[in-house]
């Protein structure tokens, strides 16, 4: 059995809204206070909306590290938490990024629009590359990522995601089992190229 990872500071994904589901916000607080529970920092996108908020708060009200990362575009749209441990303010979304990523030693994507899937899809092709050695992983709340793992089976199946890369992502219902999983990783020993004699 693979020894537990130790996991410093876990970057979450996730919406500037809510959705129109209550177990959506439940999820996003109980990753953040179990964050907290296990001594876990929290690396975010430093926004006080939805479940952006929603997961920062609940990992402050139990005690925990929070650190937010915020272009100044949208400081000015005045969205930012002013609560956090810290929060640090950058100049585009692709500085915002690069800081969260340099922050956290694993990656988790709660339910979330456009913003979410590009930050995750992002980091997984990093790891993909071999340019981190850090866990991503998926909070499935009721369901919500069923659609997008139905498409990454279909990617390997046609053969544009190595099926060792598919199964990089790591998928939980719950918090608890996300992050036990996300403990035992270890990276593929596999290269990124699919078929040299294709290029």
């Amino acid at each position: 059995m693979t020894a537990p990872r130790a996991l410093q500071r876990v970057c979450v994904f996730t919406g500037s809204s809510a959705g129109i589901r209550p177990e959506y916000r439940d999820a996003a607080r109980d990753l953040g206070q179990l964050l907290a529970q296990r001594g876990i920092g929290l690396v975010y996108g430093g926004a006080r909306v939805g479940l952006m908020g929603a997961v920062a708060d609940a990992a402050l009200e139990a005690g925990g590290t929070v650190i937010g990362v915020i272009p100044q575009a949208l400081v000015a749209k005045e969205i930012a938490h002013t609560g956090l441990t810290e929060l640090r303010v950058v100049a585009s979304m692709h500085e915002r990024k690069a800081m969260m990523a340099d922050l956290a030693d694993a990656f988790v994507a709660l339910p979330g629009g456009w913003g979410t899937l590009e930050e995750f899809f992002e980091v997984l092709t990093w790891a993909q590359l071999g340019l981190h050695r850090k866990p991503c992983g998926l909070l499935n709340v009721c369901g919500y990522f069923d659609g997008l793992l139905t498409f990454g089976e279909h990617a390997a199946v046609e053969g544009f995601v190595r099926r060792e890369h598919r199964e990089m992502v790591f998928v939980a219902h719950s918090p608890v089992a996300l992050l036990d999983r996300m403990g035992r990783y270890e990276p593929p020993a596999v290269e990124k190229w699919i078929d040299r004699a294709a290029t």
